[in-house]
C-alpha cells in the first residue's frame, strides 16, 4: 500500500470500530459510552477522520527514515501530539481517539517499513524513548506505574498481542466476529481507564463480564447477549469506560485489511 493508502486503512478501521455494536461501556451505534468526554456516534465518526492527516504524515516520516530508529520516534511523537489536538478540536474539545493515534499512527509508520511485519516493527519503534515528550505523566501513565499495568505504551512494546489476539477471532469467523474481537480485549487487557475510575475492583468487574460474555458462548447468541446486557448495566453504574479496548480492536481491523490488501 501506498502511504495515503495507509492512513486511509487505518481511518476506516477506526470508523469501522465506532460503528461495531454492541461495545458496553463505548460510543456504538446505539450512542455515547459510559463518563465523561465521550461523544455520540457521528462525532465520534468525524474526528476519526480528523486523524487522516497525521496518520499520512506519519507514514511520510516513516519513508524517509527508513528505518525505526530515534530520530523517527520522536517524529512521530512530534505528529503524534499535533494530531490529538486536531482530533480534540474535530470532537468539539472531547479528549477521543487519543489511543487510537498511538496505536495506529506506529503501526501506519511500521507498516511503511516492513509491511510483512507491522506490529513487530511497531514494536521495535515503541522501545525507543521519545525525548521530546512532556514530562508531565499522563491519568493512564500513573495508575500503569500505580498498579503495574501494561498501559497503550506496554501494549505496543509488547508487539499488540491483544490487537493480534483479536485479528484471529476476525479471521476465524466473519460473521458475528468484531463484537466478540471486542470482547475479547476487554477480557484480558490491563485497561488503565477502569483502573483510573475504579481502581483494580473496576478491572474485574470490566474483565469477569467480559469472560462471562465469551463463556455464554458470545454475542451472536441470546445467552451472549443477556451477558452484554449486564456488563452494560455494571459499566454504566459504577461510570466505568473500558476505552483502551477500542483502540486496539481498530488495530486488528487495520491489520485485517492490510493482509486483505496484500
Amino acid at each position: 500500500m501506498r502511504r495515503n493508502d495507509l492512513a486511509e486503512a487505518a481511518v476506516g478501521a477506526l470508523v469501522e470500530a465506532v460503528e461495531i455494536t454492541p461495545k458496553p461501556g463505548l460510543t456504538d451505534g446505539r450512542g455515547p459510552g459510559v463518563g465523561p468526554g465521550c461523544t455520540d456516534p457521528a462525532t465520534a465518526r468525524w474526528a476519526a477522520k480528523a486523524l487522516y492527516p497525521g496518520l499520512t504524515a506519519m507514514a511520510a516520516a516513516a519513508r524517509r527514515g527508513h528505518a525505526p530508529g530515534r530520530e523517527l520516534r520522536q517524529e512521530l511523537g512530534e505528529i503524534g501530539r499535533a494530531t490529538e489536538r486536531t482530533v480534540r478540536l474535530a470532537a468539539g474539545g472531547a479528549s477521543v481517539h487519543r489511543g487510537a493515534v498511538w496505536a495506529l499512527g506506529l503501526l501506519v509508520a511500521a507498516a511503511t517499513l516492513e509491511p510483512d511485519d507491522p506490529t513487530g516493527t511497531a514494536k521495535s519503534i515503541a522501545a525507543l524513548n521519545d525525548r521530546n515528550a512532556p514530562r508531565r505523566p499522563t491519568a493512564g501513565s500513573g495508575v500503569a506505574s500505580t498498579y503495574g499495568a501494561a498501559g497503550a505504551k506496554g501494549e505496543a512494546r509488547a508487539g499488540f498481542p491483544h490487537a493480534r489476539r483479536a485479528l484471529s477471532t476476525l479471521r476465524s469467523r466473519r460473521d458475528d466476529a468484531r463484537p466478540d474481537a471486542l470482547i475479547g480485549i476487554m477480557s484480558t487487557l490491563q485497561d488503565t481507564g477502569p483502573l483510573h475510575t475504579a481502581g483494580p475492583a473496576g478491572l474485574r468487574l470490566v474483565q469477569s463480564g467480559a469472560r462471562a460474555v465469551l463463556e455464554a458462548g458470545g454475542t451472536g447468541t441470546e445467552a451472549g447477549r443477556e451477558a452484554v446486557a449486564v456488563l452494560e448495566a455494571d459499566l454504566r453504574r459504577h461510570r466505568i469506560r473500558p476505552g483502551g479496548s477500542e483502540p486496539l480492536l481498530a488495530a486488528a481491523l487495520f491489520l485485517d485489511r492490510l493482509g486483505q490488501a496484500r
